[in-house]
């Protein structure tokens, strides 16, 4: 393992490689929203944006001051991928002091925990509790294919107990249609690995997948906010040359990041939640916070966002 020297400043600015050149993890601090309203294009893209989630052969990690939440993304292709302890979070395996959940996003694949392999397929979750001395949940990803590779989405929260290690399929998620083509936000939202669905429990994570459908492209909506949880989006199925325009701020004071497909964003707390895409897309939310209340926020009138 590389061990480097550096300021805090210098961490936070550059990407820091170890477990032999395969994980590489980024380091973004909290911001104050007051700070936030003075930041430029270039300065909100580097704060919030997560530009590279997947890198063939690579896992790549965002850890977050908010909530210490860790957004990451493993592409295995002719080697399996074995989920290691970044040097931030000082402990001996990935699961010491948290939970995980990964939804794959890719070709068909799959997730070794401790020796037991579950198969992922397309848009299909897992969940894996913090680990224990009898159950270290030592983590490898495969791929069964390396010209159609899996794309492991993961977030990550700290966790304060040990859950059982849960598959979640789409047949088996809460799937709840949501708004209508006249809004342009018809929507299935698929609660994969949230407490009480599939028999799943978590200590603060809460993970899903939102399909919006041929002609719409508000997703969120109306806009809104959560004070007890941060959140994370990852827009994929863009296609080729469409964009998505995600929307953050306070309600009052917001801003536009322009994305493209496969990349993440973090969402504050004190951020509104929406986003708009050139066509239909697909997006996974992740959140933590002190609670596990899906229906916990504040909903913003459309028409007092400024």
């Amino acid at each position: 393992m590389k061990k480097t020297l550096m300021t805090v400043a210098a961490l936070a600015a550059c990407i820091c490689t170890m477990a032999q050149d395969k994980t590489h993890y980024e380091v973004r601090w909290s911001n104050h929203p007051a700070d936030a309203k003075t930041y430029d294009t270039q300065r909100l893209r580097k704060e919030f944006l997560i530009e590279r989630v997947f890198a063939p052969g690579e896992v790549c990690w965002t850890y977050s001051m908010y909530d210490r939440f860790l957004i990451g993304g493993a592409m295995p292709t002719t080697e399996p991928l074995k989920l290691a302890a970044i040097e931030p979070l000082k402990a001996r395996t990935l699961l010491e002091n948290r939970e995980i959940g990964i939804i794959n996003i890719g070709g068909p694949g799959t997730v070794t925990v401790d020796g037991r392999t579950y198969d992922m397929g397309m848009m299909e979750g897992l969940y894996v509790g913090r680990a224990t001395d009898k159950h270290p949940n030592e983590i490898t990803l495969t791929s069964r294919d390396a010209h159609n590779p899996a794309k492991f989405y993961m977030n990550s929260a700290t966790a304060h107990a040990t859950y059982p290690t849960k598959r979640v399929t789409l047949g088996e998620a809460n799937n709840i249609k949501a708004g209508n083509l006249a809004g342009s936000n018809d929507r299935v939202i698929h609660q994969l690995i949230i407490n009480g669905v599939a028999g799943v429990r978590t200590c603060q994570l809460q993970m899903g997948i939102t399909e919006l459908k041929t002609g719409s492209v508000w997703n969120t909506m109306p806009a809104h906010t959560h004070l007890r949880r941060m959140e994370t989006y990852l827009y994929f199925n863009v296609a080729e040359g469409q964009r998505i325009a995600h929307i953050m701020g306070e309600p009052q004071e917001t801003r536009v990041v322009w994305m493209s497909n496969e990349q993440a964003i973090i969402s504050p707390q004190w951020s509104i939640h929406c986003a708009a895409g050139t066509s239909n897309y697909t997006f996974i939310w992740g959140m933590a916070g002190e609670n596990l209340d899906y229906g916990d926020m504040n909903v913003i009138k459309t028409t007092d966002l400024k």
